[in-house]
């Protein structure tokens, strides 16, 4: 069945880090390999008074995917980049073709969403329709599974991950979460999720099991995939300060990127301005806020900071979306972001937050409204399978 689904898919084919300074984008625009001319984005520490940026309204001219972060290795990692988490395996080789043809450069997935092996077949049927577009162009990231954080397992996630994406290297690896759980081989369940047996006959043994590897353990695997040439740059997700701390003082390879949960309810300001300092760069997921965790039954659909007053009136203002405005607040902030979606009409909303910027007030006003909200929390949602496990405490 799963043959037949991806044969049909092949063939259908500047924001406060202080009272003081705002961190604007600047564009770096410089011939890439291919001859054409990119945008890279570079943090600029900038007072606010200085900007003198107004509005240059929501239908200017869109570099759009051109602009990138710079991290702390010299790779150019686009803004702006398409979560795959809970997409159907069924859409994803559709969603991930037509992404890329629209201009998406960045791929966010992960061993755990189950669904690489259809990325990969989106990313084959795009490459093979637009010979212009070549592997070089595009940036995919992925994540080692909390099964696998022992040093003589990591290299054989990262190339079972390879090998579903179809890929010769990724851009990033990251560690998924700072959570160790007890090996399950490939050839028993992949991925492996979250509980060690899903099918054991006494409930109570549908259970995490754990198995306590350091951090420093499961990172001189992942530095070992840089030596190999597997992967470009390493991070983690889901770290908090005291845990970045650690691994930046033990790291020979530091890390580039730090993912986290981060929205205007749960903006993570300290965090994402200690990871800046650290030259960390950080990528927000769920940058839309609750609307990814309605459907899981964790959030209300009148919930969410995207039917807040001020943001719709930034919407109003700039003749966008509420969602653009969220993700507009999340670039100017200094962060990149993965929004998610399942249909095509919102990858063109999605990637039409260039070429116009919020007002100094309506980032202070999206600011104001955090309240420390947190929808993916592993203390919360571990619960039936063994947890908690606050990590976040």
């Amino acid at each position: 069945r799963t043959s037949a689904i991806l044969s049909g898919a092949m063939s259908a084919t500047a924001a406060r880090i202080g009272p003081q300074l705002t961190n604007s984008l600047a564009l770096d625009r410089r011939p890439s390999r291919r001859g054409k001319t990119s945008a890279t984005i570079r943090a600029v520490m900038t007072p606010p008074d200085k900007l003198g940026a107004k509005p240059t309204g929501h239908n200017a001219p869109n570099p759009g995917v051109a602009e990138r972060a710079i991290l702390r290795t010299g790779s150019r990692m686009p803004l702006l980049g398409l979560g795959t988490w809970k997409i159907p395996k069924e859409q994803t080789p559709a969603l991930v073709e037509t992404a890329i043809r629209k201009g998406w450069r960045h791929l966010d997935c992960a061993c755990d969403y189950g669904n690489e092996r259809e990325v990969g077949v989106g990313i084959r049927a795009a490459l093979t329709e637009d010979p212009t577009i070549s592997r070089d162009d595009l940036w995919v990231t992925s994540k080692l599974w909390n099964t696998y954080h022992r040093q003589e397992h990591v290299r054989d996630a990262c190339l079972r991950t390879l090998d579903d994406l179809g890929l010769e290297y990724l851009d990033l690896y990251l560690v998924h979460f700072p959570i160790s759980l007890k090996f399950v081989p490939f050839e028993t369940r992949y991925p492996p999720e979250w509980v060690h047996d899903p099918d054991a006959s006494d409930p109570a043994d549908r259970v995490m099991v754990h198995d306590p590897v350091p951090i420093a353990e499961t990172w001189r695997a992942m530095e070992q995939l840089v030596d190999e040439g597997l992967v470009k740059n390493i991070g983690v997700c889901n770290f908090n300060v005291s845990l970045l701390t650690d691994l930046l003082a033990a790291a020979r390879v530091k890390p580039a990127v730090l993912q986290i949960e981060s929205h205007p309810y749960l903006s993570q300001k300290h965090l994402v301005d200690y990871a800046r300092s650290k030259q960390v760069h950080v990528t927000a997921f769920s940058p839309l806020g609750s609307a990814g965790y309605v459907e899981m039954g964790w959030t209300k659909p009148t919930e969410g900071a995207i039917n807040e007053a001020c943001v719709k009136a930034a919407a109003a203002a700039h003749g966008a979306t509420p969602g653009q405005v969220l993700l507009r607040w999340a670039l100017q902030r200094g962060t990149s972001a993965i929004p998610k979606t399942t249909k095509a009409g919102r990858l063109d909303e999605n990637i039409d937050v260039f070429g116009w910027t919020l007002g100094a007030d309506e980032m202070s006003a999206i600011d104001a409204l955090n309240r420390n909200e947190r929808y993916n929390d592993p203390a919360e949602f571990c619960v039936g399978m063994g947890g908690p496990v606050p990590i976040y405490d």
